[in-house]
């Protein structure tokens, strides 16, 4: 796989700048990346284009449009014709260029919302999704499913992986459309900055998720791709989950605030339960490996020097 031509879709972001430090960490020299000026993903002629210029030997899909319950359920539009854009794009092209292997990424938000805990491969299409999160979750299940027939009709080794809810250097802090601990580590770190009395957190503080650090996935990504059989598509977690006030308790005492925490019911919960069940991905040889309360120190330290390189390019600006 090292001297191999390897696209890495989605380069900026979280998951796809860890795949990138991996690699390299690897020894991999022919990383290929493009950036949105560069193609334009949702563009079929520019993807196919690409394609046809780059000959990448293998893909590693991580591109995609995020966010968190907020974001999903106020522009479900958005989510489903740039996720669904990007993946019927790539996978064709990828196909007609002669692309070796193709590993989609999507997320564990494809699996119902009320399916049997932990969440096994099979329960996919099992029963109604979360609809806060439908729009996002149809387009990841396409994308899975065009793999699994790509690979059935023309025996190309197209697979998934599922990641769960991911946290890491490279987060999205935006203060609305960010996930639950990104958007919590903030909302600490400003209240504490602030010396505000309290901070609230949507929902009632019960639904229960599971973190994985992308320095994991990332590792998780190599190890499938040196599968010579690899699954359909595989779920990619912990197997361990929290309860939403058990983490944000986590994070205020990892940032130092000291407040009071209320939580505000009439925000959505979202799905009650997320766990996945690994033991598909263990058997094949991988496991996480990051503590999870290390790792969200050293995420709130990337916090922090994201803060200071801010101010600093601020302050260069004017």
């Amino acid at each position: 796989m090292i001297d191999k031509r390897i696209f890495v879709a989605g380069h900026r972001g979280m998951v796809g700048s860890a795949v990138v430090r991996k690699l390299r960490e690897m020894g991999c020299c022919r990383i290929i990346t493009a950036d949105r000026a560069a193609v334009d993903l949702c563009r079929q002629v520019n993807v196919e284009t690409f394609f046809e210029r780059e000959r990448p030997e293998i893909v590693v899909f991580a591109a995609a449009k995020v966010g968190g319950i907020h974001a999903n359920n106020t522009y479900p539009a958005q989510f489903m014709y740039d996720n669904l854009a990007m993946a019927t794009n790539a996978i064709q092209a990828a196909y007609r260029s002669g692309v070796q292997r193709f590993l989609f990424l999507g997320s564990t938000c494809i699996y119902p919302r009320l399916a049997p805990q932990p969440i096994p491969e099979s329960s996919l299409l099992s029963s109604p999704l979360e609809p806060t999160n439908e729009a996002y979750a149809l387009a990841k299940i396409a994308g899975l499913k065009m793999c699994q027939y790509y690979r059935k009709q023309y025996g190309v080794l197209f697979h998934s992986a599922m990641p769960t809810n991911l946290y890491g250097p490279g987060d999205n802090y935006h203060p609305h459309d960010s996930h639950v601990l990104p958007a919590l580590l903030r909302r600490f770190h400003e209240a504490k900055v602030q010396g505000l009395s309290h901070v609230t957190v949507w929902g009632s503080g019960k639904p229960r998720r599971e973190f994985l650090h992308v320095d994991d996935l990332a590792a998780a990504i190599v190890h499938l791709l040196q599968l010579s059989e690899p699954p359909d598509w595989v779920n990619v977690g912990t197997g361990v989950d929290i309860a939403i006030g058990d983490l944000a308790r986590l994070v205020a005492d990892i940032v130092g605030f000291e407040g009071q925490i209320l939580f505000d019911t009439s925000k959505p919960d979202g799905t009650p339960v997320k766990r996945t069940d690994i033991g598909l991905i263990q058997q094949s040889g991988w496991s996480p490996r990051i503590d999870f309360r290390a790792g969200l120190q050293s995420t709130y330290a990337d916090f922090l020097s994201g803060q200071v390189r801010g101010l600093e390019n601020h302050l260069q600006s004017v």
